[in-house]
């Protein structure tokens, strides 16, 4: 069986669809009997053990990423490749690439809906835009044979909006990598906390739908007896004095050791499709604090952190507290063993090859449909 992954959402610096792609491609190689191809954006037309790059233009301030604007390249190359099945990982010029091959190779293809378009777009552009994205979203996803959601909300979504055939796929985590062996006992005295400070983390990007005032000022309640570190991209210049910034995009392995050495995840983003930071700080032994909203009422149970109303510092606050009161280092322990149970990679790669299988008639899928 040959599988090609397709997407645009693939660059240095980029984050949850990279990892999707990048833990399925390291398994599929060596998995017997199966052959996976991944097509990103390039300079130049390339392959490297099975990553093919194809020419698309850089965008301006886009750290990385690149949008292409010809369909005929993508499409070649698929035809070129012969799959047996095509994996779509992002709603622009590449899935309709994949649609227009499909045409000539007579293979099905799959859609997998990482982003919440229509919320995105009207995050950026304004929301009067939004019952034309939906439309877009509805005649796009409806073409394909099969529609993956990392959350039910999201399968939801596109179950409202009309899609059919949707299935839930939550995404996994790196278990190695992100695992409590990293952690560093000098961090605190490197950001010149003493020992008993309660060392909270934020990592990812500082965009907006991330919500970093709500932690800023959660921050100022907690006091100084709590100490927040964010980690990441465009992060904001103005903090709180119990508030510590790395503003700049940090590798798995270095986000995997701040997060190892803190006592918990704080998140205050209430429109995560899946949340796989919320994973990586559970596999790394620390519970989180995140708001009850998006697709963290899906992933995070009760002995693994604490849910709080979203857009409410002060309900973070009491949560974080409380988290504190029930034990900390129990809860994340007990959060390792979760992941480690229902997300490690190998597992959400077995879970897709039943939808690949299925499609192409040779078995039906585990999962409950959407």
């Amino acid at each position: 069986m040959h599988i090609a992954d397709i997407t645009m959402f693939y660059a240095p610096a980029s984050g949850g669809v990279r990892t999707y792609l990048d833990a399925k491609h390291r398994r599929l190689l060596v998995k017997p009997g199966i052959r996976h191809s991944l097509l990103i954006p390039g300079a130049h037309l390339g392959e490297d053990n099975g990553v093919y790059t194809v020419p698309a233009p850089a965008l301006p301030f886009g750290k990385g990423y690149r949008f292409p604007l010809r369909l005929a390249p993508w499409r070649n190359v698929l035809q070129g490749l012969q799959p047996d099945l095509i994996e779509v990982g992002d709603p622009y010029l590449t899935a309709w690439a994949a649609l227009d091959a499909r045409r000539q190779l007579d293979v099905p293809v799959i859609g997998f809906y990482h982003s919440d378009l229509p919320l995105l777009v009207g995050n950026r552009m304004g929301h009067w835009l939004t019952p034309n994205v939906e439309a877009y979203v509805t005649k796009l996803y409806g073409n394909f044979d099969r529609v993956l959601a990392p959350s039910q909300i999201m399968a939801d979504k596109l179950s409202s909006l009309g899609v059919r055939n949707v299935y839930v796929q939550p995404l996994g985590v790196d278990l190695h990598t992100f695992h409590p062996a990293a952690r560093n006992s000098q961090l605190r005295a490197e950001l010149g906390l003493t020992d008993d400070t309660r060392l909270l983390i934020f990592a990812g990007r500082g965009s907006k739908e991330k919500n970093l005032p709500v932690l800023l000022k959660c921050m100022q309640r907690l006091g100084p007896r709590y100490h927040l570190l964010l980690v990441g991209s465009s992060m904001p210049a103005v903090v709180p004095d119990n508030v510590s910034v790395i503003n700049e995009f940090c590798p798995a392995h270095r986000v995997a050791q701040l997060m190892a050495s803190a006592d918990a995840l704080l998140h205050a983003g209430d429109q995560e499709t899946f949340g796989l930071v919320i994973l990586e700080a559970m596999a790394c032994g620390i519970p989180v604090v995140a708001v009850a909203a998006g697709a963290f009422k899906e992933i995070v149970e009760q002995s693994c952190g604490l849910l709080c109303t979203p857009n409410n510092p002060q309900a973070m606050a009491n949560a974080v507290r409380e988290l504190f009161s029930r034990g900390s280092t129990r809860l994340g322990e007990q959060a390792r063993q979760h992941v480690e149970q229902h997300y490690a990679w190998d597992t959400v790669v077995d879970s897709l090859l039943g939808h690949y299988h299925a499609v192409l008639g040779h078995s039906r899928p585990k999962v409950a449909n959407g």
